[in-house]
Formats: C-alpha cells, sequence, structure tokens
C-alpha cells in the first residue's frame, strides 16, 4: 500500500537523513565510518516509512506525538546499536520523527 503519504514521508526521512550525516560527520571530525553513516541514513529513512503509514483522521497533535514516539522507538534501534553512545542522534531521531509527522500532515492538509 505505497500511497503518496508514504513517499512524503519515505522523501522526507531520506532528506533529513542526509542532514544527519553531515551533522555527524561534523560531529566526528569527518571521521566516521561508511557504514555508521549509513546505518545512521537507514534509520531515518525507516523512520519515514514507518511514519508514512496510514493511521485514520488526520489530528496535528496525534499526529506530532506519534512522530515523537515512533522517532524515540525506530532512533532507540540504532541507539542500542551504538552501544548507547550517540545520544544526539537518538535525540535527534525524536525530532525528526516530529519533523516527518508535520510534514505528512501539511501534505493532507494541503490535498484536502
Amino acid at each position: 500500500m505505497f500511497t503518496k503519504r508514504m513517499l512524503v514521508c519515505i522523501v522526507s526521512g531520506a532528506i533529513l537523513g542526509v542532514v544527519c550525516i553531515v551533522g555527524a560527520l561534523l560531529r566526528s571530525g569527518f571521521q566516521s565510518d561508511a557504514y555508521y553513516l549509513f546505518a545512521l541514513w537507514y534509520n531515518r529513512l525507516l523512520m519515514g516509512l514507518v511514519l508514512g503509514l496510514p493511521w485514520g483522521k488526520p489530528n496535528l497533535l496525534k499526529e506530532v506525538g506519534r512522530g515523537a514516539f515512533l522517532g524515540l522507538v525506530v532512533s532507540f534501534a540504532f541507539y542500542s546499536s551504538t552501544g548507547f553512545s550517540d545520544l544526539i542522534s537518538f535525540l535527534a531521531g525524536i525530532i525528526y520523527g516530529i519533523i516527518i509527522a508535520f510534514v505528512a500532515f501539511k501534505f493532507r492538509a494541503k490535498r484536502s
């Protein structure tokens, strides 16, 4: 069930993944491994996929809350795989979940 909402969320996640890679590179002094950066980007892409699933009637507060919660859950998988050492990426994942959910809400509201 690939919808326009799903596409918007996946593209948003992919773009935010690139932003995350840039942030990780800057924080590490451009010393991060390629597999680490790919995993970080893929985590954001997965977040877009999860948030792109249909969730019923749009409500901004519910969408943003769901974005924060699912951002936390999806980012926790990456955070735990780093040995709980990349707190900034974990916290950014919560914010990115909110951003993706907000973009999806605005896209849906614009279409109505």
